[in-house]
C-alpha cells in the first residue's frame, strides 16, 4: 500500500500594495538610515542557499553549483549583489551588469568575495556549455512602474536564458519581483524570466497577483523589512497567498 502523502505546506494570506505605497512606507526608514538592503540581501542569500543545497552530491561531497546574477543599477541590483557576496563561498558566482550603470558598492562586495564579472558573450558561451543552476534576477524593481520592459543587453540576456529556464535546466529566483513585470498591473511582454521563487520585500506588490504575475512569480516568499507602521494607513488592493514569511 502506498504510504501517507506529505501534507502541503500551509499558505499565508497577506495584503497587496501598490509600488507607490511601498515606496512611501520605505522612505522614512531609508531617511533614518535603516539597513534595508542588508536585511533584504541576507534573506535573499538564505533562500538562494536553500535552493542550492539540493545540488550537493549524493555522496556528501559538495558540488560547486553555478549561479548567475543579473544585476541592475538600483536597489534590486544591490540586493542581488550583496546576496551574491554571501553565496560566493559555496558557489561559482558570475555577475552580468544589466546596463552601463551599476551598483558600485554591491559589485565591489561581490567581486571581493570571489564572484566574477562576465559580459554577454561569456553568458552565451556558458549557456551553450553547462549553463547555470540558479539565476538571481535583480535587474528591475518597483522603481520602473512607468515602463518595466527590459531593453538592451538585459533583454538579450533574458532571451538567451529563457530556453534553459523553460526546460527546467536553470531555476530563477526573482529579487522582489520578476524583472519586466509591472508591479501594479502584472502586465509583461515575452522578455521576462519566470521565477520558481520570488523573494519580495516589505509587502507583496499588487502586480504579483494580477495579469501575468501568478504565471511569472511562483513560490512567493515575503520578507519583513519593517514596513508595518508605514503601511498601516495604506488601503490594500486585495490579498494574495504566499508560501512563506521571513
Amino acid at each position: 500500500m502506498p504510504g501517507p502523502s506529505t501534507p502541503a505546506a500551509p499558505m499565508h494570506s497577506v495584503p497587496l500594495y501598490t509600488a507607490e505605497q511601498v515606496r512611501a512606507a520605505e522612505a522614512p526608514l531609508l531617511a533614518a538610515g535603516e539597513p534595508l538592503m542588508d536585511i533584504a540581501a541576507a534573506a535573499l542569500a538564505r533562500i538562494a542557499a536553500e535552493s542550492l543545497a539540493e545540488f550537493d552530491a549524493a555522496d556528501g561531497s559538495p558540488r560547486r553549483p553555478r549561479v548567475l546574477v543579473l544585476a541592475g543599477s538600483g536597489n534590486n541590483g544591490g540586493d542581488a549583489l550583496f546576496a551574491a557576496a554571501r553565496l560566493a563561498g559555496r558557489a561559482e558566482v558570475e555577475l552580468l551588469p544589466a546596463s552601463s550603470r551599476r551598483h558600485e558598492a554591491g559589485f565591489a562586495a561581490a567581486l571581493a568575495a570571489g564572484a566574477r564579472e562576465i559580459d554577454l558573450a561569456e553568458l552565451c558561451a556558458r549557456i551553450r556549455a553547462d549553463g547555470y543552476d540558479l539565476v538571481l534576477d535583480g535587474v528591475l524593481g518597483i522603481g520602473t512602474a512607468a515602463d518595466p520592459a527590459l531593453r538592451g543587453e538585459a533583454r538579450e540576456a533574458v532571451l538567451e536564458l529563457l530556453p534553459s529556464v523553460r526546460a527546467g535546466r536553470s531555476r530563477v529566483l526573482a529579487v522582489d519581483l520578476p524583472s519586466g513585470l509591472h508591479p501594479d498591473t502584472g502586465e509583461a511582454d515575452d522578455a521576462v524570466l519566470p521565477a520558481a521563487t520570488t523573494v519580495t520585500f516589505g509587502a507583496v506588490k499588487r502586480g504579483l497577483a494580477r495579469g501575468r504575475g501568478p504565471e511569472l512569480s511562483e513560490g512567493i516568499v515575503l520578507v519583513d523589512i519593517g514596513l508595518g507602521e508605514g503601511l498601516a494607513g495604506a488601503a490594500p488592493s486585495g490579498r494574495a497567498q504566499v508560501s512563506r514569511i521571513l
